[in-house]
């Protein structure tokens, strides 16, 4: 039996449920506040009574730990390398939202033989009882890591900014998506968050600009889910290392993430967000990886 039917066959033996729901949160470059906006969204989603786990996989940052204001023991390395179970290696931070740090681990296991792969994904698996929501955090670009896991995403929010650069650099991730081989347009869906705007107007102007290149060139449907404004009382919680949406709930950029959690647990939202639990989202990257990658 090949890795991919031995893959699909762990898939089926998974009867957890319900699944958990996964959403990547991405950019098409640094500094947009793309890691702030998944912790806030994670801190919203637990307001709500939602079990949220975050999974950072940028490989060349580590911004939720520190935004966390904590360092953790374990990563996805020890998982795979040292023995330890899927609830040993989370990192529990503000309002117990869950942290697994990817470390290295993401890009080594590629390099895995059958049973270790069997091992981790029964192990991942496992999030689908511990988590409602699984949020991703990836790096930024067009780099493969990063690729990977849009391809195996079914809810993708790509957080932009009114910056020239970060503008273009969003339009340049969706068209290297669009190209992916692996990509699946029609069971992913794209949301986009315009993030430090100065009004809800610049922000919805942002996302007609973007989404009017896009729909001409890439043929790519999104959604809006609303905007993030300029905020001292945000800049001031990443200083010290808190969430906004704790620190201070009363505060713009507070009400505008709990706005869009909002957006994203509508009874519409929630029946067309498709949870296909974190078995079958590490499953999908590890197939891609047997057949060549991106």
């Amino acid at each position: 039996m090949d890795q991919a039917s031995q893959l699909r066959n762990i898939i089926k033996s998974q009867n957890v449920r319900p699944r958990a729901r996964v959403i990547t949160v991405t950019s098409g470059k640094g500094g947009v506040g793309k890691s702030n906006v998944a912790i806030n969204l994670a801190i919203q989603l637990r307001k709500l009574g939602q079990r949220v786990i975050i999974l950072d996989a940028d490989l060349g940052l580590a911004n939720i730990e520190i935004m966390f204001g904590t360092v953790p023991k374990h990563n996805l390395s020890d998982l795979i390398y040292q023995g330890k179970n899927i609830r040993e290696i989370i990192t529990w931070g503000p309002m117990d939202v869950g942290f697994i740090s990817g470390g290295s681990g993401i890009t080594r296991m590629s390099q895995l033989d059958r049973e270790y792969l069997t091992y981790i994904i029964v192990n991942l698996a496992e999030l689908d009882a511990i988590a409602d929501t699984v949020i991703i955090d990836t790096g930024a670009g067009i780099a493969d890591s990063v690729m990977e896991f849009l391809v195996a995403s079914g809810e993708i929010i790509l957080v932009t900014t009114p910056e020239p650069t970060s503008i273009t650099d969003s339009y340049s991730l969706l068209k290297a998506l669009n190209q992916n081989p692996r990509f699946q347009r029609e069971n992913t869906h794209i949301k986009v968050v315009s993030n430090l705007v100065a009004s809800d107007g610049e922000g919805q102007v942002l996302y007609n600009k973007l989404n009017a290149v896009v729909a001409r060139y890439l043929k790519l449907p999104m959604t809006y889910l609303g905007a993030i404004p300029r905020d001292q009382a945000l800049a001031n919680a990443v200083m010290q290392q808190i969430p906004v949406s704790m620190q201070n709930p009363q505060a713009r950029s507070s009400k505008a993430f709990e706005r869009i959690v909002g957006e994203l647990t509508d009874n519409d939202e929630l029946k067309r967000a498709r949870s296909r639990g974190m078995a079958a989202f590490f499953s999908h990257i590890l197939s891609g990886k047997q057949n060549g990658g991106t």
